[in-house]
């Protein structure tokens, strides 16, 4: 299996969170996405090294299609119900845990159909905090964003979950990030309402085997560039601020947090080790031997620079949660998975 190595560090760091999901059954939403994967890579790699009797139902909108590309998830250890997040029909089976990870952070949909990306969060998290309701779940993990707290000022190297700021609400798209902050309130309405147990994760950016090479996200499509042999070719002036963690860590971050985060106390999930655009360009094409061109269409300018890179002090102190794998091996972790998947 190409990432037993990261599945084995996963369980090094998770032994705690494993035994709370002995015997349990976790319903997951958003399962065949990047995050999805991974969580159930990990769940069902966990299951089969500690014996753990528990079941994981899979929320997808098409089961079929995705096992027939993915039939190592052909398992009795998961189960995969169709439906969308908005109006799916509850399981009858007792569940223990939700982890809430649908949402498609696609910049076209967010530009294209605004309401559409709205309304997908906000009624399918509520109708997921729902069938938390309903069965009386021990903890609901949502998987919120980075997207939160709006534009980060240029002089905030780092953003911390106290930050008050938010989306502008004028902005050409604003329906992902003010939907995400409409999530997390419901969240904390029905944690104050109803005692739902509600985990808060604020996800920024990461790397990692199963992220997509061909959309919005600027490491996976300079990854892409490398492993075809193309020109990076980057749109802006290189200058904007990053910061990526690679896919282990963050499993072991969302399970950690399920079982052992505070209800409704936000956690930036994400590294703070920044990097430039222009940077993480040469430092994915240093990962490789081929002798790859960056070219970077706009000058530098007057203009502040952006940054979106979280503090993660609250995670790392109340959690106890590192990062471990540094961006030069994940990158290169990504760039041996896809050459060689």
């Amino acid at each position: 299996m190409k990432i037993e190595g990261d599945l084995a560090h996963i369980l090094e760091h998770t032994t705690a969170v494993w035994e709370q999901i002995r015997g349990k059954t976790i319903f997951v939403t958003g399962g065949t996405g990047f995050f999805g994967k991974w969580l159930l890579e990990s769940f069902l790699y966990a299951d089969n090294k500690l014996s753990l009797d528990a079941r994981m139902i899979v929320l997808s909108r098409n089961p079929e299609k995705f096992l027939a590309k993915n039939p190592n998830y052909i398992t009795a250890h998961i189960a995969f119900v169709a439906g969308d997040v908005s109006d799916f029909i509850f399981p009858v089976d007792d569940i223990d845990y939700i982890i809430h990870a649908a949402t498609e952070a696609s910049v076209s949909l967010n530009i294209e159909q605004p309401l559409l990306m709205f309304d997908t969060i906000v009624n399918g998290t509520r109708h997921v905090l729902d069938l938390a309701r309903i069965k009386r779940v021990r903890s609901i993990l949502h998987t919120s964003s980075g997207a939160v707290y709006g534009k980060q000022p240029s002089e905030m190297t780092h953003i911390p979950e106290h930050f008050s700021g938010a989306p502008d609400i004028y902005e050409e798209s604003p329906s992902y990030s003010e939907g995400k902050r409409v999530a997390e309130m419901l969240s904390n309405i029905y944690y104050n309402s109803f005692g739902v147990n509600s985990k808060i994760a604020r996800c920024f950016a990461f790397v990692g085997p199963f992220l997509p090479l061909d959309t919005h996200f600027a490491i996976g499509n300079f990854i892409r560039n490398v492993i075809n042999g193309e020109k990076i070719v980057i749109k802006g002036d290189g200058s904007p601020f990053r910061s990526y963690l690679y896919a282990s860590d963050l499993t072991i971050w969302l399970w950690n947090i399920l079982i052992f985060g505070e209800n409704c106390r936000p956690y930036n999930v994400g590294s703070d080790q920044d990097i430039t655009i222009a940077q993480l360009a040469a430092e994915v094409v240093a990962c490789t031997n081929n002798n790859i061109k960056i070219e970077i269409l706009l000058p530098e300018s007057d203009i502040p620079v952006a940054r979106y890179v979280p503090e993660v002090r609250r995670a790392r102190e109340e959690l106890n949660l590192n990062i471990d794998v540094s961006l030069r091996d994940g990158i290169k972790k990504t760039i041996d998975f896809y050459s060689k998947y």
